[in-house]
């Protein structure tokens, strides 16, 4: 009897320091008994084992809490369950870490996110005190149902490599190609309520919390739209829904004159893995050598203080350089952000006909990449998005779209963006704009 409880407590795991390793490769990091392997960051909420599960908090007064692992992870799959209050807002931290050189030793670094609100972004990938989000649920809106509230729902991250994966309750939510954090620990996030009292005491708890760091393979490929934030990288997921490099960061070989066949011997540049139109040269408009029917267009752009550039596409035969237009402005700076109709020339609306947006845009000012993305649907349908959301959606033909048309600039211009195929343009507009992973499939 005794020989058979040692063979059962070796199959089991093994308890080391009130961690249990489990079998299988999966390392359970919680012992169901105490917080031991872990510690607290950050904010004072409250953190306690009751009853074999982790239960958080909220507490008033206090900023973001994190209960972290004090052992850092590099590549990994992580599983584990939550049970959240539908009124909290939550995370769990992977890849991050806590610096005194950085904010103070404020936590910083990749979040899953935790969201039972009406905005439905749960296992999103959110970049805590950092950039910001990286993977809204706008991206990847057949997931949005994944969470149950009132339930404990299974979490599943996966990092291996550059390549960040989510799930929620089995279904495939994220998928994030990036490389700023290779390594980093584990957390538990309690969200800081300010000093709202009829917060306080509001609860997540988690358990079953295990990872597996070792002779890992990745999950098979399931579809899920993907943000790739390594510059001019194309991944072999993007390769397989069809998508291809215009730009590699160095030739400019698929690109040429609006108004020629060769690529400007001046206004334009490729240095760092960008190419870059420049201020007061006047190197004209730049178009792709190969015309596209309905695509989607994936592009990141930067813009210079004031600056004013664009992206155009459903170019016909009314001009080389007339089409409909994806605005790149500086909003603050540049004038003609308040120029055109309720600010149809702003910052990724279709320029001089529909206003991106305002509530729905997370914008990233002069000097800072920010991530532009371009649908045209078979059936005439437009979308422009900018940093993971849509802002600007209208479908070309329609009575809507006549009669802005109508109304614009463009009004002389017969057939107006109704090329069923044409080039994508970059524009020089005399100020400096930098572009870079340039990347199209067409539809």
């Amino acid at each position: 009897m005794k020989g058979k409880k040692v063979v059962l407590f070796l199959l089991t795991g093994l308890l080391l320091n009130g961690v249990v390793f489990a079998q299988n490769g999966w390392t359970d990091l919680f012992n169901g008994k105490d917080l031991k392997g872990w510690k607290q960051l950050n904010g004072e909420a409250k953190y306690e084992v009751l009853d074999g599960v982790i239960v958080g908090t909220t507490v008033a007064n206090t900023p973001n809490s994190f209960l972290c692992t004090e052992k850092n992870y590099g590549d990994f799959v992580l599983e584990l369950e939550l049970f959240v209050d539908p009124d909290m807002n939550s995370g769990i931290q992977f890849r991050s870490e806590s610096l005194p050189e950085y904010n103070n030793g404020r936590v910083h670094g990749y979040q899953c996110e935790v969201d039972p609100s009406d905005r439905a972004w749960s296992a999103g990938i959110y970049d805590e005190a950092r950039r910001g989000w990286l993977y809204t649920l706008d991206i990847n809106p057949s997931a949005k149902t994944a969470l149950k509230l009132g339930e404990w729902n299974k979490y599943r991250i996966e990092c291996i490599g550059n390549s960040i994966r989510t799930w929620l309750n089995g279904i495939p939510v994220a998928h994030l190609i990036d490389d700023m954090t290779a390594k980093g620990f584990i957390a538990l996030q309690v969200h800081g309520i300010g000093n709202n009292k009829e917060h306080e005491g509001r609860q997540i708890k988690w358990r079953n919390i295990r990872i597996k760091s070792d002779n890992l393979k990745p999950a098979p490929y399931e579809g899920v739209p993907v943000v790739n934030l390594v510059p001019n990288n194309l991944s072999e997921a993007e390769k397989q829904q069809g998508f291809s490099l215009l730009f590699d960061g160095k030739s400019t070989k698929q690109w040429k004159s609006a108004n020629g066949e060769n690529f400007p011997e001046k206004g334009w540049e490729v240095e760092n893995g960008t190419l870059s139109v420049l201020s007061g040269v006047n190197g004209g408009d730049i178009v792709t050598r190969k015309e596209f029917g309905p695509f989607e267009f994936k592009f990141d752009f930067m813009f210079t203080e004031g600056a004013n550039s664009g992206v155009k596409y459903g170019i016909g035969n009314n001009g080389s350089s007339i089409g409909l237009e994806y605005q790149i402005l500086d909003d603050e700076k540049h004038p003609d952000a308040k120029n055109g109709v309720v600010g149809n020339r702003t910052l990724a609306s279709l320029y001089d006909l529909i206003p991106a947006e305002k509530e729905n845009r997370f914008v990233k000012g002069a000097n800072q990449w920010n991530r532009g993305r371009i649908l045209v649907f078979p059936d005439g349908k437009v979308q422009h998005w900018l940093n993971g959301r849509k802002v600007v959606e209208y479908t070309r033909s329609n009575n809507i779209y006549r009669a802005l048309v109508a109304r614009s600039k463009y009004a002389d211009y017969e057939g107006f963006g109704m090329a069923e195929k044409g080039p994508i343009l970059l524009q020089d507009h005399h100020d400096t704009v930098h572009f870079r992973s340039l990347k199209i499939r067409e539809l």
